[in-house]
């Protein structure tokens, strides 16, 4: 059964069906500088960070995030800040966000890149990387100044505002030389000649007239602007300076940033290296900051971190105080964890192991690094044991069950034959390496562990190696269990290992294409079969017992475990499959692939119900156990990525995809919760709506069909006369009070207001008029015409709209000795066979004949005309009835049939 076949309209979607892009985890800090402010009236420090197309504002206190801006178009290259607004540079654009979050200005007159954002004032300064310097006006968005420098002389790498410096810009070049500029007046005032190597940082320092100056050789130079003096000189030895920053506490020290991730701590009295902050990143600082009057610093670096520092050591060495970081490499496998969908495992190429709360930041764990021997490890100290560090983690799988106990999680990693465990709990790598004792070493060489599983409760993990051997090990002494086959369990790669719900079932597909099955305890063979291609990943709902296998042919196959019969087959993928999921109640399959398309395929109907494209291949992707949210990461990403379930909170279509079905590019969520979204363009394209359907009134004219009346208007009719007996008042009405405000009604189901006609007759005198008794209801003049039409419709159609008395009323006055005659009695039982012939209102005919023959037995077998109609009705009823007991009896022996093989 291939999915994407059968109905749903064809062409381009807006998007996708049922997941709709929700917000980012894990992303913090970018190759972007920071930039620290400080609120006068709320007297506190904040810090602005980078994130793609957004930038987070955090509060320095807490560390806690307080906003996040609308996205960008692009992503932001250049970040400044005054007191009031944050200035963002996207491409040749740039703009300023009030508030933390919204678009005030935007500055559009580059036609390069901007790289350099200078505040001042009431004007704002921008800087391309052709070295074009324009001045805004902030409010009225126009062009103060332009200057325009010949890049092969001066092309500008970095700018500062000198302190009470009016009006006055200082520029650092690629070249080497420094420009002081007036740009009130447009005047170049002064030429440093500088040292002939380029700058790359520029920094106030606490004293008047006297500035930093970073060179890309690691050369610090501390110089007098205003005498064009050098003060002194400091050397880094780890390339050049990538950001500088002065103590402002009391402390004369300065700060410089490296490449390599380390930081120098500078005396400028004694002038000379007093400190060294090793690895405070892993990449390049970016950019840090010493808050003002406090011993505080900042700093950030590619390595998707945010830091601060704080210098309160004995010797002037600082200590990590508060931080926010992720992952700063891409992701290799997202897991949720437990069954509340707050948080997310995910393993990364940098070797770490961290959780992501959906919730809150504050509940991120970090379990650390993989060691090979941690003890050793720990006796050498962080800063020494790179060669000790792990591989990556390829795979891993979690179970809480047994959490507080002893380790819950296991991990493979690039290369590695054994695998490791880890605590969730104490948020660090686990006691064991599981691996089997009894193995030579030439068996060992270029062995790797694929595939593992642990079982629901928790006790044991089975692991797959590329040998073929499947084995079994505690969870809570790390010792072998046992293997699976005499040899080994698959003469290929073992590609994945699942274990049911109930440790009976442990299911093994190797790369040779074969799917086995085996009883846990025993470890014996139950069944083997033959796969169309060699699997991929295998992946197991234990509620359902349903098996999703991806093929190298880009197939997926679902197999369900206790039959071991391929129910489903699906293809469209048109690349490897990196990645499956099943919904909790396992309605959805979610696939991702690198065509860069994540497809949902319903596994009831066996058809695709959803597709969407993403800019990055899907590497890793798995649903919440709530069913809220779907989690991806993604290729050369270092974020987790949430998707809502639109099918929870409103109405989805879910209808097959048709085959020429052409899925659309589907933007990846920001850090914030998905934003407003503007309407126009998607009114544009065809809507994947929800159709209204009308169901008429009858869908076929073989199948019975009940009336939409309620039960109180026909269920009854027999039992009148109990009712009324046990309805009778114990006392005799009282007369009501007289209200003459009140509009008279005519009594019945639904009210009708009394005429002014029929009230003045009715004060004119009380006396009965045989002459209205003796008219006939609308009900019997209906019957009367339905004699010589063959039309039914209304007759029925009043009876619908009366009361159970009134319906008894109407059928008594049928009889000859009540008003009625022989051919009403026989046009209502026409009225009755015609309800049956048309199979509609099944029910209501069912009680208005009862009832009818309930008043009128005695007359019936006396008249032979109605004796012939109900001779002919008979013959209806019966067929009708025999036809249903079929049904219901089939439908008993389905249902006796189900709950016996449940048992």
């Amino acid at each position: 059964m291939e999915g994407g076949g059968g109905g749903g309209g064809g062409g381009h979607s807006p998007g996708s069906a049922l997941f709709s892009g929700f917000r980012a985890l894990g992303l913090f800090s970018s190759h972007i500088p920071h930039v620290v402010r400080y609120h006068g009236r709320h007297r506190r420090f904040y810090v602005t960070t980078c994130v793609g197309t957004s930038f987070h504002t955090y509060n320095v206190q807490k560390l806690s995030l307080v906003a996040v801006s609308n996205s960008v178009p692009q992503d932001i290259t250049c970040l400044a800040a005054d007191g009031r607004l944050v200035f963002a540079a996207y491409g040749n654009v740039f703009s300023a966000f009030s508030r933390n979050k919204e678009v005030a200005h935007t500055f559009r007159g580059h036609n390069a890149e901007i790289h350099l954002l200078q505040p001042f004032g009431d004007h704002v300064i921008s800087i391309d990387i052709d070295s074009i310097l324009i001045i805004w006006h902030i409010y009225s968005e126009e062009k103060y100044l332009q200057l325009t420098f010949d890049k092969a002389v001066f092309k500008i790498s970095t700018i500062l505002h000198p302190s009470t410096y009016l009006n006055k810009i200082l520029l650092g070049s690629e070249q080497g030389s420094l420009q002081l500029w007036n740009i009130k007046s447009n005047k170049l005032l002064y030429t440093f000649p500088g040292w002939n190597l380029a700058v790359t940082a520029l920094q106030q320092a606490p004293a008047i007239d006297v500035i930093a100056i970073g060179l890309v050789s690691g050369q610090i130079i501390i110089h007098n602007i205003k005498f064009d003096e050098t003060l002194m000189k400091f050397r880094q030895d780890w390339g050049p300076v990538t950001s500088l920053s002065f103590r402002t506490d009391g402390h004369p020290v300065m700060a410089s940033g490296s490449p390599l991730g380390h930081i120098s701590l500078w005396d400028l009295e004694e002038r000379k290296l007093i400190n060294q902050m090793r690895n405070a990143h892993s990449t390049a600082i970016a950019g840090l900051t010493f808050l003002h009057g406090e011993p505080l610093l900042v700093t950030n670096g590619a390595d998707n971190a945010l830091r601060i520092w704080i210098f309160d050591g004995t010797a002037g060495e600082a200590r990590l105080l508060k931080f926010r970081m992720g992952h700063s490499a891409p992701l290799t496998k997202i897991r949720y964890y437990g069954q509340n969908g707050q948080q997310i495992l995910s393993a990364s190429h940098d070797g770490t192991l961290q959780s992501f709360s959906t919730v809150h930041e504050k509940y991120n764990k970090n379990l650390g690094q993989g060691m090979i021997n941690k003890k050793q490890a720990k006796r050498k100290g962080l800063k020494n044991c790179e060669s000790m560090k792990l591989p990556p983690i390829t795979a891993f799988v979690a179970e809480n069950a047994r959490e507080s106990d002893w380790d819950g999680i296991i991990a493979c990693h690039q290369g590695r034959f054994s695998c490791s465990t880890w605590n969730y709990q104490k948020c660090t790598m686990g006691a064991y390496f599981l691996k089997p004792e009894n193995w030579k070493k030439d068996k060992l060489h270029n062995t790797t562990a694929t595939a593992i599983d642990i079982t629901s409760c928790g006790n044991f993990a089975i692991i797959g190696l590329t040998s073929g051997n499947v084995d079994v090990y505690n969870m809570q002494s790390g010792m072998h269990r046992g293997s699976f086959g005499v040899d080994k369990a698959h003469e290929g790669a073992v590609r994945g290992v699942a274990v049911d719900g109930l440790n009976q079932l442990t299911i093994t597909a190797g790369s040779e294409g074969l799917l086995k099955f085996w009883n846990f305890k025993s470890k014996m063979l139950i069944h083997t079969a033959n796969l169309s291609s060699s699997p991929s990943i295998i992946m197991l709902h234990r509620d359902s017992g349903i098996l999703g296998i991806a093929s190298d042919d880009f197939g997926i196959s679902v197999v369900d475990i206790e039959t071991r019969r391929t129910v489903r087959e699906f293809f469209g993928h048109q690349g490897q499959i990196n990645d499956m999921a099943f919904s909790p109640d396992g309605r959805w399959l979610i696939s991702g692939s690198m065509d860069c398309s994540i497809r949902i395929w319903d596994l009831p109907s066996g058809c695709l119900i959803d597709c969407f494209l993403v800019d990055s291949a899907p590497l890793s992707l798995t649903m919440s156990p709530t069913g809220d949210f779907l989690a991806t990461s993604h290729v050369d990403n270092l974020g987790i990525y949430l998707w809502s379930n639109v099918s929870l909170y409103s109405l989805v279509s879910l209808r097959p995809l048709s085959a020429d079905y052409v899925p659309s590019v589907v933007m990846l969520p920001g850090t914030c919760h998905n934003q407003e979204v503007e309407l126009s363009e998607e009114i544009e394209g065809p809507v994947d709506e929800m159709i209204v359907y009308d169901s008429p009134e009858q869908l076929n004219e073989q199948l019975i069909t009940l009336s939409l009346l309620p039960e109180s208007r026909w269920k009854n009719l027999l039992n009148l006369a109990v009712i009324k007996k046990k309805n009778k008042p114990k006392e005799p009405p009282k007369v009501p009070k007289s209200a003459p405000f009140f509009i008279p009604t005519v009594p019945g189901l639904i009210p009708k207001y009394l005429s002014s006609e029929e009230d003045v007759n009715a004060q004119q005198s009380k006396v009965i008029n045989l002459g209205i008794l003796a008219q006939k209801s609308d009900f019997c003049l209906k019957l009367e015409e339905g004699l010589n039409n063959n039309e039914y419709e209304s007759p029925l159609n009043i009876l619908k709209e009366l009361g159970p008395s009134a319906i008894e009323i109407e059928l008594r006055s049928l009889s000859p000795d009540c008003g009625g005659s022989i051919q009403l009695m026989q046009s209502f039982l026409k009225m009755i066979g015609a309800m049956l012939i048309t199979k509609r209102d099944f029910e209501l005919a069912q009680a208005y004949l009862a009832l009818f023959l309930k008043l009128h037995l005695k007359i019936l077998p006396s008249e032979p005309v109605l004796l012939e109609e109900m001779t002919t009705l008979s013959s209806q009823l019966e067929e009708t009835w025999i036809h249903l007991q079929s049904l219901f009896n089939q439908s008993l022996c389905v249902l006796n049939f189900i709950k016996s093989a449940l048992l």
